[in-house]
């Protein structure tokens, strides 16, 4: 019998890393790959009450069908921080930018609209309402200060950018952990973005948005805490040798 490929010891986060395809699976089964990432498999099924030999099986059956075809996902690990960090800023970044004001206004009206008979839609607004101020501050920090002291440092080395970095990164993983918690909280309010019966446009319309923040931001999360970051940590290891 075969050995898998993937082994329930490996990191979520490694996995989609290596396996990009394979992010649709745990989107599935809402198992946070970018927050959560660096967890083991193993670990991350048993707390979620999930069946393991049945989800390697799955998991396993996805990545031998991807190594059967030509590679068409992109392998991120392969390409350099700058390349990485413009993907980030043009696609995820921009796409924060352009979308979060938009949100805004959908959540708002359904909360108006339809929060006395749906409670739950001033949760969600509020909810929401903090994770647009996280992270719109967040991009700040990323665009302004930590990928040019990573680029900056992976180019001379000096010990006081690596250490000014380092202290970035830590906050915005904290920051993270927020924001994956607070996607947590919006699936949990709305009972994974259920519709009620007799939805109007807008409502169907701001939580199909929100799904797809949701999963642009796990892409987002994920490029970042790991791949980008560790392979800054990765470069100053090397650097201590």
């Amino acid at each position: 019998m075969q050995s898998p490929v993937v082994q329930s010891t490996a990191s979520v986060g490694e996995i989609v890393a290596e396996y990009p395809n394979t992010s649709n699976l745990f989107k599935e089964y809402r198992i946070d790959f970018c927050c959560g990432g660096g967890r083991p498999l193993s670990e991350v099924l048993a707390e979620s009450g999930l069946d393991e030999p049945a989800f390697l099986e799955r998991l396993n059956a996805i990545v031998e069908a991807s190594n059967r075809t030509p590679r068409t996902d992109i392998d991120w690990r392969t390409y350099e921080s700058g390349q990485l960090i413009r993907h980030i800023q043009d696609t995820h970044h921009a796409f924060l930018r352009s979308e979060l004001p938009v949100l805004h206004e959908f959540v708002t009206k359904i909360k108006n609209v339809h929060g006395p008979r749906h409670p739950e839609l001033v949760e969600l607004h509020t909810l929401y309402t903090s994770m647009r101020a996280e992270l719109e501050e967040h991009l700040v920090q990323e665009e302004e200060r930590v990928f040019p002291l990573i680029l900056e440092y992976e180019r001379t080395g000096e010990e006081a950018l690596k250490r000014r970095a380092g202290e970035t990164i830590a906050v915005l993983e904290a920051d993270h952990s927020r924001v994956g918690e607070i996607l947590r909280e919006m699936r949990r309010v709305t009972a994974d973005y259920t519709l009620p019966e007799g939805a109007c446009r807008t409502y169907t319309v701001s939580f199909q948005k929100l799904v797809q923040l949701e999963s642009d931001l796990f892409e987002h999360i994920h490029l970042e805490n790991n791949i980008l970051f560790p392979r800054f940590e990765e470069h100053c290891s090397c650097g201590e040798e």
